[in-house]
């Protein structure tokens, strides 16, 4: 299965980034698809403007890490066929890609995360070929798929989601229970991918690591396994991850949940732990510390809602290394817009966020959302330095999203976020991202 999933290196012409969307927004839902003899054709067209204003138009190193000043436009173009079902076997193919047709200024797309960030040009992918396999009881399923999981994640916020060469195999036959385990070998997803997420290159040289262990990690993947138990009242969760001479990755969530029309809660705990092994253990490179985190989350039927969250890191190195890598963002006291931090360092580092949101009375099918998000991060001044050398002990996020879905699949999301961060210069961070799906 392994040289099998290392195999699917395919590519779809150019021209695919041609086709034109809508207008601007965030993420779909269910996409309706068109029926085709049997076959189901379906996709997502979308359009986005980001812009992130680091205070440092020239890329100066001793200036928030050296990030420069960075805007653009985006068309990004989705479409995807699925067989019929037969005996519980489907298939599906996916082509996507991204193109500014030429409209942006080069010089201002270091820091844009939709195309390569060297070569800065129109790109297409098979982003999907996968079979499936499915019945009451059992799920299995190999090739490249926009899978979903708390540490390696489809990521599907900003322009074009995470896909995954792998293999997973799923057993339901327990009451409210799934077992899960797969391997993945190839990631693509210029967002969360630390090599050219463009094209689809293997889990290690993928990861955030230095290059020094991804050379040594000699394209292996990563291996999984999970236990999910979710009823109507609790929801536990154990993901277990293991990346080859890199490090493993321990999550653990637990959720109880209850309420009504009139009002519902979340009320959550997780751990995560990541630790190097192999010959990333054995290298100059550290990655050995955990995360604590709880949350509660709350909503009323007016429309009123509340998202609270609280996370403890350990001393120990190698947060710059894992955190956000391969897409998996399930951190319950995070940013908006980066999902996580620009500070120096989080080593031994505590986190906050506040958020209240409005859900407005529409007479339609529509929806319409306005959420404010306040994230303080406590930072170890003895690990944390800003960009030129100056110890930290304070990040502070404020955000504000509007969500809007409207037509009974056209949607869009903008997202506007400010940064003050010990010892660098405020920032901020614009996202206007949306579209239609068919």
């Amino acid at each position: 299965m392994k040289q099998m999933l290392l195999s699917i290196r395919q590519r779809v012409p150019v021209g695919l980034s041609l086709l034109l969307p809508v207008l601007l927004g965030a993420p779909p839902g269910p996409a309706h698809g068109y029926d085709i003899n049997g076959f189901t054709l379906s996709g997502d067209m979308r359009t986005g403007w980001v812009q992130y204003d680091y205070n440092n138009p020239d890329g100066d190193p001793d200036i928030n890490k050296g990030h420069k000043d960075s805007q653009g436009f985006y068309v990004v173009p989705k479409v995807s066929l699925t067989t019929p079902g037969y005996k519980g076997f489907i298939g599906k193919i996916t082509a996507a890609g991204s193109t500014d047709f030429g409209l942006n200024d080069p010089d201002k797309e270091t820091r844009n995360f939709v195309f390569d960030p060297v070569e800065l040009k129109s790109f297409a992918l098979l982003q999907e070929l996968y079979l499936q396999w499915n019945n009451e009881r059992h799920l299995a399923l190999v090739g490249r798929k926009e899978y979903e999981s708390p540490m390696i994640d489809a990521d599907d916020y900003y322009m074009l989601a995470n896909s995954f060469a792998m293999g997973v195999y799923e057993n339901r036959s327990f009451s409210n229970t799934a077992i899960k385990a797969g391997y993945f070998a190839e990631m693509a997803g210029v967002w969360d991918s630390g090599a050219n997420g463009t094209e689809f290159h293997s889990m290690s040289d993928a990861s955030f690591v230095p290059q020094v262990n991804k050379d040594e990690a000699d394209d292996k993947g990563v291996y999984f396994a999970a236990l999910d138990y979710n009823n109507d009242l609790h929801h536990a969760q154990f993901w277990n991850y293991y990346a080859d001479d890199l490090y493993n990755t321990f999550f653990a969530q637990y959720d109880f949940m209850k309420g009504n029309d009139d009002f519902n809660y979340d009320l959550g705990a997780q751990f995560i732990n990541f630790s190097g092994v192999g010959k990333l253990k054995d290298s100059d490179t550290e990655i050995d510390y955990s995360l604590y985190s709880l949350r509660y989350n709350a909503s009323w039927g007016n429309g009123v809602s509340i998202a609270t969250g609280a996370s403890k890191y350990t001393d120990g190195d190698g947060q710059g290394s894992t955190l956000g890598a391969w897409g998996g963002y399930p951190y319950f006291a995070n940013g908006m817009i980066y999902h996580f931090f620009e500070a120096g360092s989080l080593r031994n580092a505590q986190s906050f966020k506040l958020q209240v949101g409005y859900d407005f009375p529409l007479q339609s099918g529509d929806k319409l959302g306005i959420y404010l998000r306040n994230t303080r991060f406590d930072l170890d001044k003895d690990y944390s330095f800003s960009s030129a050398g100056k110890p930290q002990d304070l990040m502070v996020m404020n955000g504000i999203q509007v969500k809007y879905r409207f037509l009974g699949n056209g949607y869009f999301t903008g997202t506007y976020e400010r940064y003050h961060i010990d010892r660098e210069p405020n920032s901020w961070a614009l996202r206007l991202i949306g579209g239609f799906t068919f």
